[in-house]
Parts: C-alpha cells; structure tokens; sequence
C-alpha cells in the first residue's frame, strides 16, 4: 500500500532542499527550485495517495496477468550414441553402457511434441471405441501356433517355428551366414506363401547369385533393394508376404526421422514402425542386427526389449562350425541352441555334432581331457587339449582359444596350491578342438587332468570323460544333467567317467559306460585319472 500524505511529510519535502542550500551557499538557488517544483507538486500527490485503492485501470495499472517467459522452440537433451541413454545434462561417461565420450546434444522440436499430444488426445478419444476386454479363456490361439522353416536346428532354437506376427532380431559378426541362413529359410517358408526380402547391403543381383549357390530360388520368394522405409512398405503393402526379412535394419532409413542412418533413433523409430506393421497385419518380421567390438547387439539397449525373439548366430570364421542361440523367446525356451556346418552349398543343419569336437589321433597324447558339455538342453562330447612348455620370456604366457582364460587362471592355481604340481614360469596353452566354445563350470574337471597330464607327461584314457566344477579349495562341485552327460557319452563309445560326488542318475551295470569314479577334490581326481600322482618338474 502507498503511504498517505501528511503535513510532517510535506515539511520534510521543503526543508531538505533549503538545509542544503543553507550549507552550500552556492547551490542555493537550484535547492530553491526543487523545493518550489515539489511544493507545486504536492496536491497531485496528495490526491493520488488519500483516493481509494479500488480505481479503474488506465494505461499504466497493473495488469491482472503475468505474461508466461518465452520458451525455446525445441528442449535441449543428451544421447548417448551407444545405447540410447537419455539425459537432461550432459555427462562425460553413459549411464547406461558406461562408455565414455557418447553422450551428444539431441533436440526435441516442438513441433514433435505438439504431434506427440496429439496422438495421446487422438488415442484417448479412440478408445471409446475400441473391442472391449474379453477372458483369457475366450481367446482364439488357433492361428498363433508356430510355423516351422523347415530348417530343423532353427526350428529348435525358435520353440517349432515362426510364429505369425512375431519380430524377430537375428544378431551376429560380419561374415559369419547371417544372411545366408536367413535366405535359406525365406525359399523354404516361400513353398507355403509369399516371402518379401529386403536386402540394404546388397543388390537384388548379388543375393540372386549366392541364392544360385545354395539353392534357395523360388517364384514365391520376392526381393527388394531397398533402404528407405517408405519404399520398403510399399513393397509390403504390394506383396502381401506372409514372411518379411529386413537385411539389415542399420541399414534403413526414414526421411521424417533425425539422425544418422544406423543411429539410435533412427533403429528405434524403424523398428517401432516395422512392428505397428507386423502386429496390425500378422506379418511375421525378422530383423537383422549388426554386432559391436565386445559381441554385444548395436544399437539402442531398448531395441532387444521391443522385438519379440533375439537369436544371436556365432562361430569362428576359420571353422566351419555355427550355433544358433536364442537370447530372448516370448514363444520358447532359450536353453536351446542350433548347430549347422558352413560348406560350399550353404549352412548344413547338424543332428549329432558331437563328434566334429573330438580329435582324430589314435594314440593317446598327454595334455587332453574330453568332458560333456550342456549347451542348452543339448549335451556336446568335446575335448580340451593344453600344452605346457618352458618359457623364452621372463614373463610365463597364458593363451586361451574356445575357453575362459580367467577360469583356465584359476585352475592353474588350484592346481599348484592344492594338488602340488608344480607349474611355475612355464608357458600354458589350453584350446578346445573344432573351434566350439566352452564356458559352462562343468569343463573346469577336464582342464584340470589336462593340464594335470601335460604337466606329468602322462596320458588321460581315450575312453575316459571328466564331468564336474572346480572350487577354490580344490574341491569338485556338482553340476546339472550329469545323467543326461553320461547318456550321451555312453553313446559315444566312452567306457569310463569321473564326476563330482552325490551326482544322482548314474547308469547302472549292463551298459558300455561301467567305470564310474565319484571325485571329492582334484588330488583324488588326478589319481584316478592318471593313475598315480603326477610327478613334479
């Protein structure tokens, strides 16, 4: 509220001039003229302060509002180019994937926002609209059964097939038979209906000469050079398939999306648009994905969260071993894996891989070990095989191939702790036989007696299979599936077994696998195995 006005306040207004011409003579006539202007002044003032504070609003009132702050046509966020990690402040290091010098400046135009609302208003008044809940009970699952590709090691990994209306990401390193497989599969799911592949890597002439090689050309199976994601649907709309392969979706592009062509948002936006897609038509979609330096699917960490089924396809490039793992299955189990052998003609489902892990050699070599491993549900007879040899450096090497080399550490340090043998500064070599990869618990027993027999100079039977998981303290641990393990290595030929002790389900007498030897700690292990205590270098 203003202060009103007062005889006391009027006196202070003329004396304050007067006071400071009568000290400054010289400035008396100037502080005679302010004090003439405000006595002037004063009755205008006093009017103004003893009206009511109710009055109407002229040019210069108050306004009954406050104008909001301009705000910037677009919000400043923070992405990282990995994985898509989204921030409002910028950090050196993703919160997500960890890795540092990701995180860019991203904007969200307005435009984007006021189209998002939108569609938020639009789909709230839909909804009124839309087919009410019904009961599980009630649900027609007829049409939503698996469809099998016909390649049978791909169907077990799948759970029996393709399901309609399901997205599929198949992952894997360049070179490795991604697209191979996947044309393979489209001419034998083209016998039963139309098949659209969509190749952005290569020409329709390119993929028609490796579909030449593998014999997989057929008048049901369409393809399309494509990167551009409008196109790609007009040739959806225009096919109608009932199979669509996308090879690969870095690869393609939309023109109304910001972003590098195989960015971040760019694959979420595709892949949520191939997806609307897929549900509203029951089309069933597989997606293609390249693979980082360290194994892991590029992109967007959300993309393995949209799809419905994520197989990731590996092998050494200088094997001719692949297996197909499922990562993720909303249709299946993912314990499952497929085994096919890359030749001249295409990939080659294997039944029985089992022995394509084994060597040849008909002597027995000290140094090798065979163990049975569980891939999923799958048992695989493999063999371990190490080398120990004196060093040439100051510095002892450990080199590692199919196994993990801080596994393959610790056993070598139990051994020399706990069993007594003594390994020192010598180089160690360890490597499983036909490039398959080993890193279940269970193959810790085998690479302990192979090191164990390389170390001593003494050979491991050749009909011998050792099952079970080192500890620390140089005890032998359980392991699931032994029953099944011994199952399968009895039918392999092997006489001979040791495994963890309390393993239950172990075959009884009448059948070829009849020395069974229950290990408690890798001295009573290396015994049976060798046949005595190794002997010290």
């Amino acid at each position: 509220m203003r202060p009103k006005a007062s005889p006391l306040l009027y006196g202070l207004l003329l004396a304050g001039p007067l006071l400071v011409g009568m000290f400054r003579p010289g400035q008396l006539g100037s502080a005679w003229l302010r004090a003439n202007l405000r006595i002037r002044a004063w009755p205008a003032y006093a009017a103004r302060t003893s009206a009511p504070a109710c009055r109407e609003p002229g040019l210069s009132a108050a306004a009954t509002t406050v104008p909001a702050m301009g705000k910037s046509a677009a919000i400043a966020l923070y992405q990282c180019s990995e994985c898509g990690w989204r921030s409002m402040k910028w950090a050196g290091r993703c919160g997500e994937c960890q890795s540092w010098g990701t995180v860019a400046e991203m904007r969200v135009p307005a435009m984007a926002r006021a189209s998002l609302r939108s569609s938020v208003q639009a789909g709230h008044a839909a909804f009124a609209g839309s087919a009410a809940a019904i009961s599980i009970a009630d649900v027609d699952a007829s049409n939503a059964g698996a469809r099998p590709t016909g390649l049978d090691e791909l169907d077990r990994v799948l759970g029996g097939g393709l399901v309609p209306g399901a997205v599929v990401l198949l992952a894997g390193e360049p070179g490795v038979g991604k697209s191979t497989l996947l044309l393979a599969a489209g001419a034998l799911a083209a016998e039963s209906g139309p098949v659209l592949y969509v190749t952005g890597e290569e020409s329709a002439a390119q993929v028609r000469l490796r579909a030449d090689r593998i014999g997989a050309v057929s008048r049901q199976l369409f393809l399309a050079a494509e990167t551009d994601l409008a196109a790609l649907l007009r040739h959806v709309d225009a096919v109608r398939p009932s199979l669509l392969i996308v090879d690969s979706v870095q690869t393609i592009t939309a023109a109304d999306v910001d972003g590098a062509p195989g960015g971040v948002t760019q694959i979420r936006e595709i892949t949520s648009a191939l997806m609307a897609v897929a549900k509203q038509q029951t089309l069933t979609t597989v997606l293609v994905g390249h693979v980082t330096k360290d194994g892991s699917i590029a992109g967007p960490r959300a993309l393995e969260h949209l799809v419905d089924v994520v197989l990731h396809f590996d092998g050494d490039r200088h094997s001719q071993l692949r297996m197909v793992r499922a990562l993720k299955n909303r249709f299946g189990p993912t314990d499952e894996i497929g085994c096919f052998e890359l030749g001249e003609y295409g990939l080659i489902g294997l039944a029985d891989p089992s022995g394509l892990f084994l060597s040849q050699l008909r002597d027995p070599v000290p140094g090798t070990c065979v163990t049975v491993a569980l891939e999923g549900r799958r048992p695989l007879v493999a063999e371990v095989q190490t080398l120990v040899c004196a060093s040439t450096a100051d510095l002892a090497r450990r080199v590692t191939s199919g196994l993990d080399a801080s596994r393959v550490g610790m056993i070598l340090a139990v051994l020399q702790r706990r069993a007594g043998v003594t390994i020192g500064k010598q180089d160690v070599y360890a490597a499983t036989v036909g490039g398959v990869r080993l890193t279940e618990p269970s193959v810790d027993l085998a690479i302990t007696l192979a090191a164990a027999s390389a170390t001593s100079e003494l050979s491991v039977s050749p009909h011998l299979v050792a099952i079970g998981e080192v500890g620390l303290a140089g005890e032998i641990r359980r392991v699931p599936g032994v029953q099944r393990r011994l199952a399968e290595a009895e039918r392999m030929g092997f006489r001979s077994a040791i495994v963890p002790p309390g393993s239950g389900g172990l075959p009884g007498p009448g059948g070829q696998l009849t020395d069974v030897t229950e290990a408690a700690d890798v001295r009573q292990a290396i015994s049976a195995a060798l046949g005595k205590s190794p002997a010290p270098r």
